[in-house]
């Protein structure tokens, strides 16, 4: 196993780590102890050090199974998780603290998150719940102030900036790296790097001969070039990877136990072919969003973002799945990602708002039924 320093927090955390969020679950919303702690605790053994978890993961069971996992472990593992913001107080931060605490059965959490915070949440953590945090830091319940980040990438930087956090949680991926110049700031300013999503949210796990074929040498699979991928990067120090079982976790701890996961010249290599696949991607929808609001709300970004996955990566699978969920109906969506999918791209009744306000001028209604033709299942 690799081990980097993690920013200036004086520890050295594995360069792979085990995001609890995908634990194997059981009947009845709860996790598969039986199958989860010795997958979790194969992970120690392999030299994982560095595992994450938050209130809401796998049904709000995640922080209890890691907390069974732990047993034995405490003293040779980093534990994170998240306090989930609610009124930004002192109040509600405590308590939900108390409560990881106990779910975890631990007297201390190593990294405690402030969980999706953006740029407009800074000034309400300085009003109310940042001097409870150096609290409980004080009084040794949390050993580092982190946060996480779902934020647009330019304001990335003012929260490394206000100097309040000493890890930062991202994403970045072979395709999503609008965060790579804010990753390489964070490292720069001293802060723990850590990845989430390094498979792409399970997108890059689908089977794709342009993935593959992204490095001339023989690969097991498009999840490996992945982990690659985001392990080569110096600014990395920790990737997470929510494994479900042993082969996923072999397969990961060999890489993370390679020095250099990539050559400079296959980094250029995969660097040359995205930016080509990019420019492929762009061909059919830049993602500027101008042609939204639509009436019947279909998020046509996201619909041909789905349909380049489709195209451009032949991640036909993940584009049909995903899709799939455009037909859910909007009362069962109960999470803010999920309302923002929008509806099927059926939906459309040709009115043209689109059309006129795209600054490409694409024909967005052709490619909104050519869309639906191959990734509906109507």
């Amino acid at each position: 196993m690799t081990y980097k320093e993690f920013g200036k927090t004086g520890i050295k955390a594995s360069l792979l780590g085990f995001g609890a969020m995908r634990l194997p679950m059981a009947e009845g919303g709860k996790v598969n102890y039986e199958l989860a702690t010795p997958l979790m605790q194969r992970a120690f053994e392999l030299g994982v050090n560095y595992i994450d978890s938050a209130p809401l993961y796998c049904d709000g069971d995640s922080e209890v199974a890691v907390g069974k996992a732990l047993k034995g472990w405490r003293d040779k593992v980093y534990l994170s998780t998240k306090y989930n913001a609610g009124d930004f107080t002192a109040v509600d931060l405590r308590t939900k603290l108390e409560f990881s605490l106990k779910k975890l059965d631990t007297d201390y959490i190593d990294f405690y998150h402030m969980w999706g915070i953006n740029i407009g949440t800074i000034e309400q953590m300085k009003k109310g719940i940042y001097k409870e945090l150096l609290k409980a830091k004080d009084e040794g319940l949390i050993r580092h102030i982190s946060f996480s980040f779902h934020d647009n990438a330019e304001n990335l930087i003012p929260i490394i900036d206000s100097g309040m956090f000493e890890s930062v949680l991202l994403q970045y991926n072979l395709l999503d790296r609008s965060l790579e110049e804010g990753l390489k700031y964070a490292k720069e300013k001293g802060l723990g790097t850590v990845i989430m999503g390094p498979v792409g949210g399970g997108r890059l796990g689908a089977p794709s001969s342009v993935i593959k074929g992204l490095l001339k040498r023989e690969v097991k699979s498009s999840a490996e070039i992945a982990m690659r991928f985001v392990t080569a990067n110096p600014c990395v120090d920790v990737a997470l990877s929510g494994m479900q079982n042993l082969e996923q976790l072999e397969e990961n701890a060999k890489i993370a136990g390679i020095e250099n996961a990539l050559t400079v010249d296959e980094i250029e290599q995969i660097n040359a072919m995205m930016a080509e696949n990019k420019k492929l991607s762009d061909l059919y929808c830049t993602g500027c969003n101008y042609c939204l609001p639509c009436p019947q709300k279909i998020n046509i970004p996201h619909v041909f973002g789905l349909m380049n996955y489709h195209r451009v990566y032949e991640l036909t699978g993940y584009s049909k799945a995903e899709y799939g969920n455009l037909y859910k109906p909007m009362e069962e969506r109960t999470a803010a990602w999920e309302i923002g999918w929008g509806t099927d791209a059926g939906q459309c009744i040709e009115c043209g708002v689109c059309e006129e306000k795209c600054p490409q001028k694409l024909k967005i209604i052709e490619q909104l039924r050519e869309t639906h033709e191959i990734l509906g299942h109507a």
